[in-house]
């Protein structure tokens, strides 16, 4: 079967993360150490599917969340775990960063604005309605 690009480098930096013996850590989890202050952070904070990752990460034992300064308050702080893996995350992090930029020297383009653009395309029309035009021959020419 054959993969999307997308697909295939989300699953060499899963591989990557293995590698580092990070067998238990999902690509998405970076964004919450990079953006999980030692004040602590809400959930919502980290990003549009904070609280799902929050739920993850905190099954991991890689966050805990804790009463803020309003008792109504939660907040996301990293753990004494995610704190030892810390090192590793951000090495791995700086490298697919550099990984990327490296790729983007090879395309038309960078990197960030073919995904940028092919995101604005795909929310046009998605690929599932474009592979179904061509199923029921709507735009066959």
């Amino acid at each position: 079967m054959c993969r999307g690009p997308a697909r295939v480098q989300g699953a060499d930096v899963v591989h990557t993360l293995t590698d580092l013996g990070l067998s238990d850590y999902r690509p998405r989890f970076p964004q919450s150490f990079v953006w999980c202050p030692r004040t602590g952070l809400p959930p919502s904070g980290i990003y549009s599917a904070g609280s799902q990752t929050v739920s993850e990460m905190t099954a991991r034992g890689l966050v805990e969340l804790r009463a803020g300064s309003d008792a109504r308050q939660r907040l996301v702080h990293l753990t004494r775990k995610a704190q030892r893996l810390r090192p590793v995350i951000d090495a791995e992090w700086a490298a697919t960063t550099a990984a990327v930029r490296e790729l983007s020297t090879e395309l038309s383009a960078p990197l960030d604005t073919i995904a940028h653009e092919l995101a604005e395309a795909l929310q046009h029309r998605s690929f599932r309605d474009r592979i179904a035009g061509y199923l029921d021959g709507r735009d066959r020419g």
